[in-house]
């Protein structure tokens, strides 16, 4: 396995405007962090679908100092350290790289004097989690919620001349409070990381007129061939006009007026249909007119698609544009190795979508957190299916949750994103995190219909993982290793929320020495995605399995699941060749030919001991009469996912049969895999050669066989198959099978 390695320059101070800022090393950097310019960190503009010209950055430098609850706001005062904005106080990118769950940040400004007469709006992407806001001593509010945008209007508080004081106090109590917090927490399991405190997306600052757009709701109607505007207009009267460019690749195809405030419904001449493989977005120009004379124009673009899950053959089916499509993608975290939260720049937002469209995904569940406006612009952008989590609060321990502060923040998620053409489905619940406590007062039958009320346009997954309620659209299973697929209420499309976590290191590109391995070698971890991915095909055949999620696309902190490094330098495997097998699980057929069926629907019957055999148990000549006979699947009551077809609650069963092939060539073995249940160690001969020895596992799934094995095996002629499994802990059970597999591209179907 080839590894990038980019070395990385890291200056030790860097002085801005008088100001210095201490620049701090995590135990892993990216290769963009050298790129992160202290005077105009992250200068893109912040909001791809509300643009304005004119517009002030006020990213860079802040001065920064810890607090204590009850303090006075530091009016007039400078504050003794630096911090980088808007990296999060936790991150080395921030310059502070340590932990305060309270904090002031300060600093000065100028309003440029060609935006005299206009009134002045600040604006922040997102502050986690509580922010209090003072302009020039006076206190503008306090906004509560981590991950959504929130403005004020300054202009009553600006001073005639000269710099204007900006003081902000953050509050982030991290699992000490029951706020919706995501993966963040100070100490606990390796599932959670480094908390992401205070400012972390982009502060700026932009001049409009009292009559202003403040918001436009955007919804592609392709039965229709409409798009569904609204114009948001607070201060509009009624002889407001709206006047609307529709672009494609530059060029004007439609041109319409209306009013602000009012839905407009404009018809689209032959739409091109946005998919993640033709995913074409419209440019969109909005005027605010007040009789000739312009007073607001922004710049936007949508995308013309349909999500829809409906019956397809007696299955619910997750519809794109009225197509079924296999939606498969990776758990991604966003997490960052020296930016925590907050990529250092914008080309290393955009590459961690890149990597996934190079690995051939067309979904990405983003996962308990809420991104910056522009991952959600690369992802219209590139292409994908996102599938976004509402973050969770209590998450996997920690105080109570907050209800109403978990549906406020729910429903304000919902309305900033819900212009995405990329958002497919919202996710209400992870893994039952403060689910209990939320029910209590907040059901997630009132949470599935808030969302449905505010975006009826999308899938509604009531909970990735547990507990469902028999509400939403989605049924959603976690299963770890290999993917299953659970069915929920009629009408509800299956899912495999979660699979994989194949845990694995690259040496040089772990963060720490406190992880846990599960394979050692390259050729291990491919061979496992591999099995997953046949698992995934079996599914979607078989048991109308509509889309899934591989846990995880990067490693984080001492988490080693990932495809890629923490730092993003390195694939655990040929990127090619995971691309190869991600595209045929998505657009092929995969042919299954049962060689020797399981017990999982029709009984099969087997020889059986659960008293330990003679010494050459596993080799011929076996005689019948030495061994009980009787139908599989041997399992003990209550095991998960195994029915009793005869009772096991030995410590050990040993089983064997007979097979043949038929008439299969010798190079299609390559394709022959056990198909089995096995709780908990399992051995399999072939022949008398071992063809697999499988630690504990729950769940039906592929294994290959060993190369000796498949030398051993008889293209003609009778075969013996024996198997041994071991119970160490819990329930038990097993149940084998064989099967030659192939892909077929599905048109050949």
């Amino acid at each position: 396995m080839k590894t990038n390695m980019l070395l990385i320059s890291v200056l030790l101070a860097l002085d801005v405007a008088g100001q210095s800022l201490d620049q701090k090393e995590a135990p892993l950097m990216t290769q963009w962090a050298a790129q992160v310019n202290a005077e105009n960190p992250l200068p893109e503009y912040p909001r791809p679908q509300l643009q304005r010209e004119q517009w002030l950055s006020l990213n860079g430098i802040w001065e920064f100092t810890p607090a204590e609850a009850g303090e006075d706001a530091p009016l007039g005062k400078q504050l003794p350290r630096s911090i980088l904005v808007p990296f999060p106080i936790e991150s080395a990118l921030s310059g502070i790289m340590e932990s305060h769950p309270r904090a002031w940040y300060r600093r000065t400004f100028s309003i440029p004097k060609e935006w005299n007469g206009q009134q002045i709006i600040l604006n922040f992407g997102a502050v986690d989690w509580e922010a209090e806001v003072f302009i020039n001593g006076k206190n503008l509010g306090i906004h509560k919620g981590g991950y959504s945008p929130f403005s004020y209007d300054i202009t009553p508080y600006l001073k005639t001349a000269g710099p204007q004081e900006l003081i902000v106090r953050v509050f982030d109590p991290s699992e000490f409070g029951g706020q919706p917090r995501g993966k963040q927490a100070t100490e606990g399991i390796e599932i959670m990381y480094t908390p992401c405190s205070g400012i972390w997306q982009t502060v700026w600052l932009e001049p409009v007129n009292r009559n202003c757009i403040d918001h436009l709701s955007v919804t592609p109607d392709v039965d229709s061939s409409t798009l569904k505007l609204t114009v948001r207009a607070p201060a509009a009267d009624a002889e407001t006009r709206v006047v609307v460019n529709i672009l494609e690749d530059g060029k004007l195809v439609k041109k319409v007026s209306g009013f602000p405030n009012r839905q407009m419904e404009i018809k689209l001449p032959d739409p091109k249909l946005w998919s993640p493989d033709h995913p074409f977005l419209y440019g969109l120009e909005v005027r605010l007119m007040e009789g000739t004379d312009t007073v607001d124009e922004v710049a936007s673009y949508f995308g013309m698609r349909k999500i829809s899950v409906e019956n397809v053959g007696g299955q619910a089916k997750m519809l794109l544009n009225n197509e079924f499509i296999f939606q498969l993608g990776a758990l991604d975290q966003g997490y960052w190795p020296d930016g925590n939260y907050t990529a250092p720049t914008d080309d290393a937002l955009l590459y961690d979508l890149q990597l996934q469209k190079r690995l051939g995904f067309n979904m990405i569940r983003k996962h308990v957190k809420v991104e910056p406006a522009r991952w959600y612009y690369w992802a219209d952008k590139l292409g994908f299916l996102v599938w976004q989590d509402m973050p969770t609060a209590q998450s996997y321990g920690g105080v109570p949750a907050q209800p109403y502060q978990y549906a406020q923040e729910l429903e304000g998620m919902v309305r900033a994103l819900k212009n995405h053409p990329s958002i497919a489905m919202w996710v209400v619940y992870n893994e039952k995190c403060g689910q209990d406590e939320i029910n209590k007062t907040v059901s997630t039958a009132d949470l599935v219909a808030m969302v449905k009320r505010i975006d009826p346009t999308r899938a509604v997954n009531q909970a990735s993982g547990y507990d469902w309620y028999g509400v939403g659209d989605i049924a959603d299973s976690h299963t770890y290793p290999a993917p299953r697929a659970i069915p929920g209420e009629p009408g509800q499309a299956i899912v495999s929320g979660e699979y994989g976590a194949t845990k694995f290191k690259v040496d040089g590109h772990t963060w720490s020495s406190k992880h846990v391995l599960e394979v050692e070698t390259e050729q291990e971890y491919l061979d496992r995605y591999k099995l997953y991915a046949l698992t995934l095909s079996q599914l979607k055949e078989q048991s109308g399995l509509c889309g899934a999620v591989y846990t995880q696309i990067t490693d984080v902190e001492n988490e080693l699941n990932g495809i890629v490094t923490y730092d993003r330098k390195a694939f655990k495997t040929d990127p090619d060749i995971l691309r190869e097998i991600n595209l045929s699980v998505i657009n092929k057929t995969l042919i299954e030919k049962q060689i020797l069926p399981t017990s999982s629907r029709d009984p099969q019957q087997w020889h059986y001991s659960t008293e330990m055999p003679a010494d050459n148990w596993f080799r011929a000549p076996l005689r019948s009469a030495d061994w009980k006979t009787s139908e599989g699947p041997f399992a003990s009551a209550g095991t998960p996912n195994i029915h009793v077809g005869t009772e096991w609650s030995t410590q050990d069963i040993w089983l064997w049969r007979e097979f043949e092939l038929g008439f299969v060539a010798e190079e299609d073995l390559e394709g022959l895999y056990l198909y089995l249940y096995h709780d908990d160690d399992c051995r399999v001969f072939i022949n008398g050669v071992l063809a697999a020895e499988l630690p504990a596992h729950r769940g039906y799934s592929y294994s290959p066989i060993s190369a000796e094995a498949k030398k051993a095996i008889k293209a003609a002629g009778t075969n013996i198959i024996v198997v041994h499994c071991h119970q160490t802990v819990g329930g038990q059970g097993v149940d084998v099978g064989l099967s030659l597999l192939n892909y077929q591209p599905a048109s050949d179907q």
